[in-house]
Parts: C-alpha cells; sequence; structure tokens
C-alpha cells in the first residue's frame, strides 16, 4: 500500500475507534457543502462525527478488523458516522435528516460486530430513546410498589377497631 493510502487508512481507524461498536456508511451524494455542514452539527449534538472516506481503503480497513463484507455497499461516494455512545440516537438523527432533506440515505451499518441493513437501523431510529426507555421502566417498578402499599394499607384499616 502507497504511503497516502497507509496515511488514509490510519485515518479511517482512528475514526472506526471513536464508536468501536458501531459506525454507519451512508450515500451522501445529493448533499451540498451547507447541507453537509448542518448535518455534521446535528450529529455533534450526539457526539457522533461525519466522514467522507475512500471506498478501496475502508474495505482495506474493514476486512483487518475481521469486519463482515461491505463490498456490495462501497460504490458511489460513501461516507461513515461514527462516535458517541447512542447508537439509536444517531440513527433518529440521520433518519430525521434524510427525511427532511430527502438527500441522504442510510446504505449499511454494523452494530456489535453484526450487519445492520439500511431498514434495520430505521427500525432502530424509530425506537424510544435511552431516557424513555429508562423513565418508562422506573414508571414501572414504581407502579408495582406503590399498589403494594396501597394494598396493605387498605388491609391495615379494614381491620383497624372503628374509634
Amino acid at each position: 500500500m502507497r504511503d497516502a493510502k497507509k496515511y488514509l487508512a490510519t485515518e479511517i481507524e482512528k475514526h472506526l475507534d471513536k464508536s468501536p461498536s458501531y459506525f454507519y456508511m451512508l450515500d451522501y451524494n445529493k448533499l451540498n457543502v451547507p447541507e453537509t455542514k448542518e448535518l455534521r452539527d446535528a450529529l455533534t449534538k450526539d457526539g457522533a462525527e461525519f466522514h467522507v472516506v475512500k471506498n478501496s481503503v475502508l474495505n482495506v480497513v474493514l476486512k483487518k478488523r475481521g469486519a463482515p463484507d461491505m463490498g456490495e455497499f462501497l460504490t458511489g461516494q460513501v461516507a461513515i458516522v461514527v462516535g458517541g455512545t447512542n447508537p439509536a440516537g444517531v440513527a433518529k438523527t440521520l433518519k430525521e435528516f434524510g427525511k427532511a432533506k430527502e438527500k441522504l440515505a442510510i446504505k449499511v451499518g454494523i452494530i456489535d460486530a453484526k450487519k445492520m441493513t439500511a431498514a434495520e437501523i430505521a427500525f432502530l431510529a424509530d425506537l424510544p430513546s435511552i431516557e424513555v426507555l429508562r423513565a418508562t421502566f422506573l414508571a414501572l417498578i414504581n407502579e408495582g410498589a406503590s399498589r403494594l402499599v396501597r394494598v396493605l394499607d387498605a388491609k391495615a384499616k379494614a381491620g383497624a377497631p372503628a374509634a
């Protein structure tokens, strides 16, 4: 590999290291420069980054890392989205941006070493946020405890002598 490609490969590896458990590949060929900046700004709130990559170099890096074969998706202009700790939140941002601009398409992604299709990533994007799931879970726990207290209280009041 030539020095220039080695440098690019090193840069791609650094980007992929920012989110070792996931990344998304996008077709961004219809985006202009202001829209690309807007997408980058939107991804920043999730701690994610948008990077344009060279297909052949990305393919070499993915093979080196033992990732699933992505050859069929490495056509045209490809960008990767990496970073952040919430793959679902990043997927939601990408889906909303793509829907609003109609110029961005998610090709494929890898989450926890599993290849995810665009449809699976869209499904992930539709899930409630982690904060909503936590709140729902805590509400369910709290509801069970509240019911138990009401039952015990009602039993104690029913058994208490009248004054």
